[in-house]
């Protein structure tokens, strides 16, 4: 049973947006006890290299500045360690994540946090979590040679743990947007809750 969800919207459309409705009715279908949304459409602070200069000194050395530059990306890590399950809601934007997502991504990918190198490579922190991708797209077939959107987010949420990944697609929606609509709502009404 899911508890508590992490839905993170990164359509830049508040209105109208197939990938904001995806993935509500993804939430809705969890039946979650406890929801954190989180709305990309406010864009989130790049980083910097104050940012990065603050991350990479260790947490007992770093000043109030550094401490304050970081506590957004701690905001959020706190949320995705909440999270037993993790609802995106991601358009494909010229083959890939709205830069929205990727500031997000830049905020919680953090070495010692969220993952942790080996002498035999990365290991992901955030084991044993869930994550849904609602995806929407124009032209590009999800999964195809020219989609860097779902193998990304696929790809970096492994790098952080989290390896249960499921995609419902609404794509080539240029083509047909009824079918894709319609497959995609199966695609949700399949889905363990």
């Amino acid at each position: 049973m899911t508890r508590t969800v992490l839905h993170i919207d990164s359509s830049a459309r508040t209105e109208g947006s197939v990938t904001r409705d995806l993935s509500a009715q993804i939430v809705a279908r969890l039946g979650a006890a406890d929801v954190i949304h989180r709305d990309l459409a406010t864009p989130l602070p790049l980083l910097d290299g104050a940012w990065v200069g603050a991350n990479f000194t260790p947490a007992d050395q770093r000043s109030e500045e550094q401490k304050q530059l970081l506590s957004l990306s701690d905001t959020l890590i706190e949320e995705l360690k909440q999270a037993d399950t993790i609802v995106i809601g991601a358009p494909i934007y010229n083959f890939s994540v709205p830069s929205t997502l990727k500031a997000w991504i830049d905020l919680v990918a953090r070495v010692g946090v969220t993952f942790r190198y080996t002498e035999t490579g990365p290991v992901g922190l955030l084991e044993g979590k869930r994550a849904i991708i609602a995806v929407a797209s124009g032209g590009t077939q999800a999964g195809s040679d020219i989609d860097f959107a779902t193998t990304y987010l696929r790809h970096v949420l492994g790098f952080i743990g989290i390896t249960e990944v499921e995609i419902v697609a609404a794509d080539a929606m240029s083509i047909d947007a009824e079918g894709a609509l319609a497959k995609a709502q199966d695609q949700i009404k399949a889905l363990a809750a």
